[in-house]
Order: structure tokens, then sequence, then C-alpha cells
């Protein structure tokens, strides 16, 4: 027997990952570099004279404790970031999935009947151009609680992109499609099913797509002007009222990250469900 026949023989490395690796770090190294320079460039200009706000490295410094613990909680509205994140995406995952059974719904309904579009969509232009805000004293008026009157603002932020992205996808079903369900005799149920909704849905993708990023930006909104109830809004005002800017920085942070997060959950969810949609 030869030396090579009695080396050991080593099972094969595995280079899946490395390679896998090696292809996302062509994306992964420009923003990588452009937020290393943006935290360069804050940090400059906050050791300059006169500056107000607190340099990244101030920033973790005043906050070290939040960020080391995030799910503390004594009672109350003191609770860790962990906890008034979460607060706020139920809040969110309440009003939006109301949004979306009722914008879908009223959707799909002006979308096939041309009577209705028009009667409604001068309301529904005028509403949608409404901002978060100004709903926050009409909700605490007409609810007199802060719990639903927050929830009743993201709807009715997130219900419109919703709304109007899935009637435009119910009138631009191709007139072929519908001359097959003709020729087919289809029942409505089963155009609603096997035309209308797999037709729409692209549509329909983008309005939930945006709707969940303005759903975000009104919890957020509510909650810093509706106090006593635990958010990452409220926590954000809280921490301005004591003076605490580091807090509202890293809570700032937080509230991008979540919301890039969100966002990228519902484009994995639309290419899922509609793989040839990119």
């Amino acid at each position: 027997m030869t030396i090579a026949q009695k080396r050991p023989t080593t099972p094969k490395f595995d280079n899946s990952f490395l390679s896998g690796l090696q292809k996302q770090l062509p994306e992964l190294i420009p923003p990588a570099i452009a937020l290393a320079i943006f935290l360069v460039i804050w940090q400059i200009f906050s050791w300059t004279p006169g500056a107000t706000l607190p340099g990244p490295i101030q920033v973790i410094q005043d906050t070290w404790i939040l960020i080391l613990y995030p799910f503390y909680d004594k009672g109350g509205t003191d609770k860790g970031l962990f906890w008034q994140i979460f607060a706020s995406l139920q809040r969110v995952a309440i009003s939006y999935t109301l949004a979306a059974i009722v914008g879908i719904g009223i959707g799909v309904l002006i979308g096939v009947n041309k009577t209705m579009s028009k009667a409604l969509d001068p309301l529904f232009q005028l509403l949608r151009t409404v901002p978060p805000l100004a709903w926050v004293p009409i909700s605490l008026a007409a609810l007199r609680q802060n719990e639903p009157a927050a929830l009743f603002v993201i709807f009715i932020t997130a219900i419109w992109p919703i709304l109007i992205n899935t009637a435009v996808g119910v009138t631009q079903i191709p007139q072929d499609y519908n001359n097959v369900a003709k020729v087919l005799q289809l029942s409505k149920k089963e155009y609603f099913f096997n035309i209308l909704i797999p037709s729409a849905l692209p549509y329909i993708f983008t309005g939930l797509r945006i709707a969940i990023g303005l759903a975000w930006l009104a919890i957020i909104a509510a909650e810093i002007v509706m106090s006593g109830i635990v958010g990452i809004g409220f926590f954000i005002w809280d921490a301005y009222q004591n003076n605490n800017v580091s807090e509202v920085i890293l809570a700032l942070v937080y509230i991008g990250v979540v919301g890039l997060i969100l966002d990228k959950l519902m484009a994995a969810l639309q290419n899922w469900i509609l793989p040839e949609q990119k």
C-alpha cells in the first residue's frame, strides 16, 4: 500500500456559506461605507463649538443602560425599549390588519362599480391628504381614550394606499380575462378568486407595502401627542421633556431599524406569494 493510500481522506469542505457571503459582500460594502462616513461627519460636527446635539460616541455613553437592558419593566410607562417598541407594533398590527381588510374590500367594490367609484373618489382623495397628526384631536374628541384614538389614527392613515391601489388593480384587469370569464360563464365567486384577485395582487401588495410604512409613522406621531400610553412615540416625548436628547436619538435609530425590517418583511412576503414580481 502506498503512502498516498494510507493518508486519511478529509471530508470536502462545504463552502456554500462562504460563497454566499462573497456574493452578498458587494451589496453590503457600499451601505456600510456610507454609514461609517455619516457617523464620522456627525461626530465631527458634534465637536464643533456651539453644537447642541450629542455625537454617536456620546449617545452610546449616555444610553448604554438602555442598550444593554431593553427588557426591563418597572411598571407603568417605565419600560425598556423592547417593550416600548412591542407596544407600538401591537397597535400597528391591529389597525393595519383592519385597514387591509377594509381597504381591500372597498377597493374591490369601487374597482368593479364605476358609479360607486365616481361617487366616492372625491371624498377619498380629500381624506387621504389629511396628515396623521390632524386626525389626533378628532379621534380623541370622538373616542375619549388614548388607546382607541391611537388605533384609529393608524387605521385612517394606512387605509388609503391599500384602498386606492386595490381599486386601480381591479380596473387594470385585462379585457381578455373578462372576455374569457364571460365565455366560460364563471360564477362571481370563481371570477373573484381566479381572475380578479390574482390580477390585482401586484397592485394590492404595492398598497400594503406603502401602508405599513405609513402605519409605523402614524403610531409614532400619535403616541408623541397622546400621553400616558406605553410606546416608542411616548418614550421619545418623555425623553425630550426630561432633556435626554441621547435617548431621543437612540429611539430614532430603533424606529428606523424597525421600519426597515417591516418594509423588508412585506417585500419578502410579496416575492413569496408573487415570485415573478421583483
